[in-house]
């Protein structure tokens, strides 16, 4: 036991000795691994520049290298300076500059590199006296393998006024090679650099999607095909407005000959009319038959004032459609027992009101006031139009004896009628009634402006056209069934 113990004690120093070889060995294999950049000048070349020398001249270095396709880049570290200022590029983009000849400065590439072609060029200055450039690149890959650039007549001296010549990847044929100044350590320059100074790291630069040539071509298409819709639909407005103004000029024109032709044609068959009853006998058939013909003809006449209200442009504004609804309800209801009280919002302005909208709302009116003269048994009737948010409401209240909207038979007393012009105009039209409390008419048309929009009017264009033509008949049924009330 004694002799173990002896034996451990004489043997732990020779354990501990070979322990301390071992780990100066791995060390050593490690610094001879780290060789290349434990000293910062190895792997530099030579001083390289133009063939000849000058005062302030300036000296444009250039070359490139690879990478190979499936390397990975595990460290890259880039040492140079120059007598006596540079600036240095990595693919187009400025990495960093010196301008002290005697010091080194490094540059950790490492985040830079992928595989593929890269470029260096080097903008080079000389104040005076010598010059040159010193430069040393290496690259270790994941493999093991590496890759020098070093300084050497390999490189290529770009001419001044060169475009991009830090991004091209191929050389021009008239560029020439660098000279061979001094090899490293050569004089006039240094064998060891007087400092060593680390350039801060750059990361690679992050590209987005917004950044990117094919969203930046996407995104021009996008914008050229608004611009020409813009144009288009500019060019579809410009001709909308001259199309309504020849349209309105044309409505002028007919609304003229219409009363100074057809009117005055009308008037003097009155005037005829009643020249031949007074030369006939009182109460003979033939007088009775005149009496009619000039009732009928003093109906067309206001029947003519109507559409020359509608056809006239210079009517196409809200003020003149209040105005002409107040004096069609007065007169309309003069000869009956309903007294008629008028409200209008003092809103009611000269803003636009077109044919369409304003022809088809009147017609509902006209409906609404026949009903009351003729049904309701009323004594009063309150007309109300105003603005209701982006609305224009018209309101048609009797206090007659009412009815219960539920067992009203469909297309009675033309409630459908009113339903349906509503609707075409994108309104609506609310009755309100029970027997014994009257009855509410309330019509509703939407406008986003106080006037009718433009291009709202151009959507519904071919829908007035179309349930004109499809319901050409209905109206002059409805006209036909517009009677006198006091004939009722």
């Amino acid at each position: 036991m004694i002799g173990w113990l002896l034996l451990a004690l004489f043997s732990a120093p020779a354990a501990r000795a070979d322990a301390a070889d071992n780990t100066a060995d791995s060390q050593k294999i490690q610094m001879e691994q780290e060789a290349p950049y434990v000293s910062p000048t190895n792997g530099l070349g030579s001083w390289i520049w133009e063939e000849k020398t000058l005062d302030n001249q300036t000296c444009q270095l250039w070359k490139t290298f690879e990478i190979p396709n499936q390397g990975t880049v595990t460290n890259a570290r880039l040492v140079m300076t120059t007598d006596n200022e540079f600036t240095l590029y990595l693919d187009g983009r400025e990495l960093g500059r010196g301008a002290e000849w005697r010091e080194l400065f490094v540059f950790d590439v490492t985040q830079l590199l992928t595989p593929g072609r890269h470029v260096l060029a080097v903008n080079c200055y000389n104040g005076s006296f010598f010059a040159g450039m010193l430069f040393g690149l290496r690259v270790d890959l994941a493999d093991g393998r590496s890759i020098e650039v070093k300084s050497d007549k390999s490189w290529k001296v770009v001419p001044e006024g060169a475009g991009r010549w830090t991004k091209r990847t191929e050389a021009d044929p008239l560029w020439p090679a660098a000279t061979v100044i001094a090899p490293l350590g050569g004089s006039p320059w240094w064998t060891a650099p007087t400092a060593v100074n680390m350039m801060p790291s750059l990361q690679p630069i992050r590209v987005f999607f917004w950044q990117t040539g094919w969203f930046q071509i996407t995104l021009l298409s996008v914008c050229a095909l608004v611009i020409l819709i813009s144009f288009r639909l500019m060019a579809q407005l410009a001709l909308h407005r001259k199309e309504r103004w020849f349209l309105q000029r044309e409505r002028s024109r007919i609304a003229r000959e219409i009363h100074d032709d057809i009117g005055s044609r009308m008037t003097q068959l009155v005037l005829h009319g009643e020249v031949a009853q007074s030369g006939l006998a009182a109460g003979s058939e033939l007088q009775v038959q005149l009496v009619q013909i000039c009732e009928e003809a003093r109906g067309l006449l206001s029947t003519m004032d109507e559409i020359l209200w509608a056809v006239n442009p210079r009517r196409d504004t809200l003020r003149d459609f209040a105005a002409y609804v107040c004096k069609y309800a007065q007169e309309f209801l003069a000869p009956t027992k309903i007294q008629c009280l008028f409200e209008v919002g003092p809103e009611m302005s000269a803003a636009a009101f077109d044919m369409p909208l304003r022809r088809s709302l009147l017609m509902a009116i006209k409906e609404a006031l026949n009903n009351a003269a003729k049904y309701s048994g009323a004594t009063e009737l309150r007309l109300r139009i105003h603005w209701q948010g982006q609305q224009l409401v018209v309101e048609v209240q009797d206090n007659g004896k009412g009815f219960d909207p539920a067992v009203v038979k469909g297309g009675r007393n033309g409630l459908g009628n009113m339903a349906q012009r509503m609707n075409e105009l994108g309104g609506h039209c609310l009755i309100t009634s029970q027997p014994g409390q009257g009855c509410r008419v309330e019509f509703s048309v939407p406008l986003t402006h106080p006037r009718w929009n433009t291009w709202m009017w151009i959507w519904n264009a071919n829908s007035f056209r179309a349930h004109n033509i499809e319901t050409g008949s209905d109206r002059l049924d409805e006209r036909s069934q517009d009677h006198d009330p006091t004939k009722c």
